[in-house]
């Protein structure tokens, strides 16, 4: 999942106000159950590999990864939403400009609307996810019916350390489903880390490659490394004493993730 610095509105305001929904005179916590765009970023040349792109934040995650760089995007919301008509408005002006969209979160799964991506592809856009691998249901879905052109999907630790680093349990199976998918799906994809001292480690990285490898039975194509980077707000508040991960680290595990994938990126 992307960091970001803040969430920006299409004004180019920073947004840090609490979302309210007054019902009677009361503040009434709002549903994640309908997908709720909290940010853009109008330009990237990194989100897309090979597109100059946009990418949109949603709130909402079935995750509780401590380390997160957007808890603001996870658990309580702290920012206005942006109205799909307004983004569906900017894409229409930015045709020519952009070629694709970064839907990211959070996990956009959890909440994402079908029609609102067929409203984005209708308008000639790219599409990229960016995802936990936790709702394949939803992935095949989105991928039969061509809506989707990129997937990254976040491989969050070995199998024995999985349930640690995400701070809750999962369906692993779901996960494994997942990675099929893409793989043997005609979507350009990749797969990637974001690793921390405190999690990963040379053995962490050696068995989740062999796990994924035994899995697949051979090398998949793509997968990037990207190092914590303390930037003081987190989900879990011990994470506040982690140093950021070093080059010098990073390069290790690199050359430790090139004997299960066929290409690794160092990323950040």
């Amino acid at each position: 999942m992307k960091s970001i610095p803040g969430l920006w509105d299409l004004s180019g305001q920073l947004t840090n106000g609490m979302k309210e929904n007054r019902k009677n005179g009361k503040t009434e916590r709002l549903s994640i159950s309908a997908m709720k765009i909290k940010g853009i970023q109008k330009t990237t040349l990194i989100d897309y590999p090979g597109k100059i792109a946009c990418t949109l934040f949603l709130f909402g995650c079935n995750f509780r990864c401590g380390f997160c760089h957007n808890p603001e995007l996870v658990i309580k919301e702290e920012v206005q939403d942006i109205d799909e008509k307004e983004i569906l408005n900017f894409l229409e002006k930015r045709k020519g400009k952009l070629e694709g969209v970064c839907i990211t979160g959070g996990e956009p799964f959890l909440t994402l609307d079908k029609n609102f991506i067929k409203k984005i592809k209708e308008k000639g856009y790219f599409v990229k996810i960016d995802t936990n691998g936790s709702f394949p249901e939803k992935l095949k879905d989105f991928i039969d019916e061509k809506l989707i052109d990129y997937v990254a999907m976040d491989l969050k630790n070995e199998k024995e350390k999985y349930f640690e680093t995400i701070g809750k349990e999962t369906n692993l199976k779901k996960i494994e489903e997942s990675i099929k998918l893409i793989i043997d799906s005609e979507l350009d994809y990749e797969f990637r880390t974001t690793v921390v001292y405190s999690l990963h480690s040379e053995k962490e990285l050696e068995q989740l490659g062999k796990w994924i490898v035994e899995l697949l039975e051979k090398k998949p194509k793509k997968y990037c490394l990207q190092g914590f980077v303390n930037n003081g707000k987190f989900n879990d508040e011990k994470f506040k004493k982690e140093k950021d991960f070093s080059k010098e680290k990073l390069e290790k595990l690199k050359k430790i993730a090139e004997k299960y994938f066929e290409k690794v990126e160092i990323r950040g």
